[in-house]
């Protein structure tokens, strides 16, 4: 098994917290999104898998008709995304990535959460070379189709990882890794040929892993739960290895 799988299985001990946060952060993709493309789902490829994300989540329609009408409402804040970089205490690499409309406010409150929790808040792009940014889908099998044959087929649209998976109640599904620049590529093949698309998302993997003592994983969660739940924040990855009986 590749890194990918290793990453999978390190992300499902952390979960987002609670529904809400889940929404806020869509919701913000979402406007992002029609802002960027228009908000028609049919004619905006990112929009229409922002929001096949949103039903996954079992996000309510409404919830995201709102988000859409957020991207042409004049009196509503215009989010930029903005990553942050720096390096929590022991040495473990963190890699912010945030939507707000204040990077004023969103940067201090950030660089304060490294300083109290004994990090450092760095320069962009010095941490880059530490995580592959990567696309991924989530898909529902297809009756016929194996996943070498799946894995062959995608290769040349930028896919290098095909995982068995499951959602959280039990049910089969496919997981996708490819490039962050494959993104449209993998999308557009997946949809021209038929599959359900359940979800998308980009992610950073680590190169490597750091182990951590008990102790110190209890001071690094504690950074990081910080910033999880900031309200700009959007996604937290690290390269502190998960603990095996968590």
């Amino acid at each position: 098994m590749g890194r990918a799988f290793e990453y999978r299985k390190a992300r499902k001990l952390k979960r987002w917290g609670n529904m809400s946060r889940t929404f806020t952060r869509i919701g913000k993709e979402i406007t992002i999104a029609a802002k960027a493309g228009g908000p028609d789902p049919d004619s905006n490829p990112r929009l229409r898998a922002l929001m096949q994300n949103a039903k996954a989540a079992n996000m309510p329609k409404d919830t995201v008709e709102r988000a859409i009408k957020k991207a042409t409402d004049k009196d509503a804040g215009d989010y930029k995304e903005i990553t942050y970089e720096g390096y929590g205490p022991f040495g473990i690499a963190i890699f912010v990535e945030a939507a707000t409309d204040n990077n004023t406010r969103t940067v201090a409150n950030v660089r304060s959460y490294f300083t109290k929790h004994g990090g450092s808040l760095g320069t962009q792009g010095s941490l880059t070379f530490l995580f592959d940014h990567k696309s991924v889908f989530k898909i529902k099998p297809k009756d016929g189709i194996s996943l070498e044959d799946l894995e062959l087929e995608l290769i040349d649209y930028g896919v290098d990882e095909v995982i068995d998976d499951e959602d959280e109640e039990g049910n089969e599904l496919i997981a996708l890794y490819g490039g962050f620049e494959d993104y449209s590529n993998i999308q557009k093949y997946l949809e021209d040929n038929g599959f359900e698309i359940i979800s998308s998302e980009f992610v950073r993997i680590p190169n490597d892993l750091k182990e951590v003592t008990a102790e110190q994983r209890a001071t690094l969660d504690k950074l990081l739960e910080k910033l999880e739940e900031d309200e700009d924040v959007q996604n937290v990855f690290h390269n502190m290895k998960e603990d095996e009986e968590e």
